[in-house]
């Protein structure tokens, strides 16, 4: 078993609160994510996991057992970092055995998981060259692959794919997911990309200032936000948060320009939280439950169009199904489904209907 649980842990650097009394459990045999900006607390987390760093309060368990007094060596957990920390003097098959030599693996063995991970990695005709001669993408694979050759408890990763370009981005993150179910070990993995964190992860923890703002599967998290700064995060574009006030027989937003026939609205709502792909647009020659809008910007995007909306003094994002007859300056009635919109309280909290 390599669950590893935070019991209230935090974490400073001076005045700087990396970790805010943080509490969680990531499962044995879970795809984890930590996600958000920079400077959130996601790595700080690792460095704790794997001992480099050590918390001020709390308690850290890898499979039940204590090991805030462990060294790094004693947790047997495998890094991935940022910045890759390959060995520059070493060929890049070098670079993949050094662990297994460092612990003296029998040589028939280093050879069987070498040529293993290699294989699926796509790495094969390259271990002859130092990391010198690779590239970013490249060397990114090697770093993985010297983590992938060991038998931890558990996978550390610290935007381990940030390197690669789109494609090679796309083709990593599908491997690993697959890799991580062969090997059936626990995976920590740590990214700035929402379309990473959603693709990859069985569940994910949105950080904002080194607290844990939520955690649930990616459906539940974009789906059923906790706050507006976690609906804000998850969403291409993001959704769309309004001030609203209760109308007749609903809500309104946007000067009048979105109405909501919602009678279940929770009466305490300050904000409504619409995802660009829940808004409906027609022209407004065919009548809309509000005050019309205007298209401000049409981005086609081939399989879907981003419509920018000025809607009163509201700016707002559709995101339509392939490339409708939409032209700027065009005058247009948007509405929602009401099953579809969120409620926001006025400290930022979702509210239940």
């Amino acid at each position: 078993m390599a669950d590893i649980v935070f019991r209230n842990v935090t974490k400073r650097y001076g005045n700087t609160l990396a970790v805010d009394d943080a509490s969680f459990t990531v499962n044995d045999n879970e795809f984890f994510c930590f996600f958000g900006p920079p400077l959130s607390g996601k790595s700080t987390i690792l460095r704790l996991v794997l001992g480099l760093e050590t918390p001020d309060t709390g308690e850290i368990l890898i499979g039940g057992r204590p090991v805030n007094a462990m060294s790094p060596a004693e947790r047997n957990v495998a890094m991935v970092f940022q910045n890759l920390a390959l060995f520059p003097h070493m060929s890049a098959l070098e670079n993949v055995r050094f662990p297994l030599v460092e612990r003296r693996v029998a040589e028939a063995e280093i050879k069987r998981r070498v040529t293993d991970v290699a294989a699926k990695l796509h790495i094969g005709h390259i271990l002859h060259k130092p990391p010198g001669q690779l590239s970013g993408g490249e060397r990114q694979r090697v770093a993985i692959a010297r983590a992938l050759v060991r038998d931890p408890n558990a996978y550390l990763m610290d935007d381990p794919i940030s390197a690669l370009d789109a494609r090679l981005r796309e083709e990593t993150r599908v491997e690993l997911k697959r890799i991580q179910r062969e090997l059936g070990k626990t995976l920590i993995y740590v990214t700035h990309d929402q379309e990473e964190a959603m693709s990859v992860a069985d569940r994910i923890a949105i950080l904002e200032d080194g607290k844990i703002r939520q955690i649930g599967t990616p459906a539940e998290i974009y789906d059923r936000p906790a706050s507006t700064y976690v609906a804000r995060l998850l969403g291409s574009p993001m959704m769309n948060i309004l001030r609203s006030a209760r109308g007749d027989g609903g809500v309104e937003a946007a000067e009048g320009t979105i109405r909501i026939d919602d009678k279940t609205a929770p009466a305490d709502a300050v904000e409504i939280g619409l995802r660009p792909e829940d808004i409906k647009v027609r022209p407004w020659a065919d009548g809309g439950p509000g005050r019309p809008a205007r298209v401000f910007e049409v981005e086609p995007l081939g399989g879907y169009t981003v419509v920018t909306l000025a809607a009163g003094q509201a700016r707002l994002k559709a995101l339509l199904r392939g490339q409708p007859d939409i032209r700027p300056d065009a005058m247009v009635a948007i509405s929602c489904e009401p099953a579809r919109v969120h409620y926001f309280e006025q400290s930022g909290g979702a509210l239940a209907r």
